[in-house]
C-alpha cells in the first residue's frame, strides 16, 4: 500500500560518477590552470604563425619543446591534485571504489609516461 516509498526507492539518486563529481582536486588551482592553458593556447598560435612565416626549423622545434614542457607541467599538476584529493578520498572510503580509483590513476600515469 505504501507505493510512494517504493517509488522513492526506485528513483533514489545514484552515487555521482567521477565525471559528475562536484568538487575535483584541481578546483583550488583552477584559475592557475586556466591561465597556463591560455598561455599554451597562445604558444600553439605562435607555432602556427612560425610555420606560416616559414621560420627556421630549429626555432620552431624549440618552441614545440617549450609547449610540450608546459603541457607536461599542467598534466603533472593535475595528476598531483587528483592523487591528493580524489584518490585519497577513495582510499579512505575503501573497497571497490578505492581499487577503481587507484587503477584509474595508474592508467593515467601510464598514458603520461608513454606520451
Amino acid at each position: 500500500m505504501n507505493t510512494d516509498a517504493s517509488l522513492g526507492d526506485a528513483t533514489a539518486p545514484e552515487q555521482p560518477t567521477a565525471a559528475e563529481h562536484s568538487h575535483h582536486g584541481y578546483i583550488s588551482n583552477k584559475d592557475d590552470y586556466l591561465k597556463r592553458l591560455r598561455r599554451i593556447e597562445g604558444q600553439a598560435r605562435g607555432l602556427q604563425n612560425m610555420v606560416a612565416d616559414e621560420k627556421y626549423c630549429i626555432d620552431i622545434l624549440t618552441q614545440v619543446s617549450a609547449m610540450t614542457s608546459a603541457l607536461e607541467s599542467v598534466a603533472l599538476g593535475l595528476l598531483n591534485d587528483h592523487l591528493n584529493h580524489c584518490v585519497v578520498e577513495a582510499v579512505a572510503e575503501g573497497g571497490d571504489v578505492a581499487q577503481a580509483k587507484l587503477k584509474e590513476a595508474s592508467d593515467a600515469i601510464a598514458r603520461l609516461v608513454r606520451s
